[in-house]
């Protein structure tokens, strides 16, 4: 039987958020092609290999890829890494969710392959079709496939997570010699936080240059804290300086779904909107009534952040406490 083989990254021991949805476009991909599913997990050892077997995913098996140099994430072992077990199994597709990691390594992947690459699929349609966004979002377009491999990333908000399905056996791969190519990572920088990461929240804040200074991001992180939500920012906000980069909700930052996202003092650029307008509910907080984020929000509301953030989150605290 032919394979459709599925890179996870992994975090706490186990299969990250992002990648269980990858997971879940991966199957429909198998089965498109009557294939079965088989998932990669690289790393220094097999720790996290097991982990992944253990909850099974609805997978045939995990092939654990391990070298040292698989250690520390670099785009070009990874690279390698992968290409190298897709050619010993024979995979018809490789895939793995459009995370920052991805987006390095799956396009080096695929020109080792001399493979086409599709890059944020939203649906599957069929064996070697895909659906994707184009235009920031604008528009869809089908890639008909008519060869094998093919390369493949996932927008994650686009797919549910998969669900443990039980264990599944655990194989070593041949990863073959992954080079650096002189990469180096001379070291980790950590966000630490109490807040859900950005891709995996269920509420997202988010600010942009409205805000007027990264001083006033402690209203958004106020409200944030009271919700449970991250706090995420527009890319002409992170560009001035106000918050950290990986806060940015974007077409070149985060892409996010959440139930609730409320945008204040964000504009709504296309960049912008093509990040976070597959959100369930969207609130906008905005004084221009012309501003674009209007045309997507389910609630709108035209006024200064000074004048209505404070009073929301102080009934949201008291609602929260009557509750209680």
């Amino acid at each position: 039987m032919s394979t459709v083989l599925f890179v996870v990254e992994t975090s706490a021991g186990g299969a990250s958020t992002a990648s269980l949805h990858g997971i879940s476009c991966a199957a429909q991909v198998a089965k498109a092609h009557g294939a079965e599913l088989v998932l990669l997990v690289l790393g220094a050892d097999d720790t996290a290999a097991k982990a992944v077997a253990a909850a099974g995913y609805g997978a045939a098996k995990v092939l654990a890829g391990t070298d040292p140099a698989l250690g520390t994430f670099t785009a070009e072992a990874y690279g390698d890494a992968i290409a190298h077990v897709a050619k010993a199994t024979g995979a018809i597709a490789i895939g793995a969710t459009a995370t920052s990691s991805a987006r390095d390594a799956l396009p080096r992947t695929a020109a080792l392959l001399s493979a086409p690459l599709v890059s944020e699929v939203v649906e599957v349609k069929g064996a070697g079709l895909l659906r994707r966004p184009i235009a920031a979002g604008r528009a869809l377009v089908d890639t008909k496939l008519e060869t094998t491999p093919y390369v493949f990333t996932v927008r994650a908000s686009e797919f549910a997570a998969a669900a443990e399905s039980g264990a599944i056996p655990v194989e070593a791969a041949d990863v073959g010699d992954p080079q650096t190519r002189g990469a180096e990572v001379l070291g980790l920088e950590r966000t630490e936080s109490s807040r859900p990461p950005l891709t995996e929240a269920r509420i997202i804040v988010s600010g942009g240059r409205g805000m007027g200074s990264g001083e006033n991001f402690k209203y958004l992180e106020e409200l944030a804290d009271l919700l449970g939500a991250a706090v995420g920012a527009s890319r002409a906000a992170t560009d001035a300086g106000m918050v950290p980069a990986d806060l940015q909700v974007g077409q070149t930052g985060k892409v996010v779904a959440p139930d609730l996202y409320i945008a204040v003092g964000i504009s709504g650029a296309i960049q912008h909107l093509a990040g976070m307008k597959g959100s369930k509910v969207i609130v906008a907080i905005n004084k221009d009534p012309e501003a674009p984020i209007f045309q997507v929000a389910d609630y709108g509301l035209v006024a200064k952040w000074e004048d209505t953030l404070p009073r929301l989150t102080e009934l949201v605290r008291e609602r929260k406490s009557a509750s209680a």
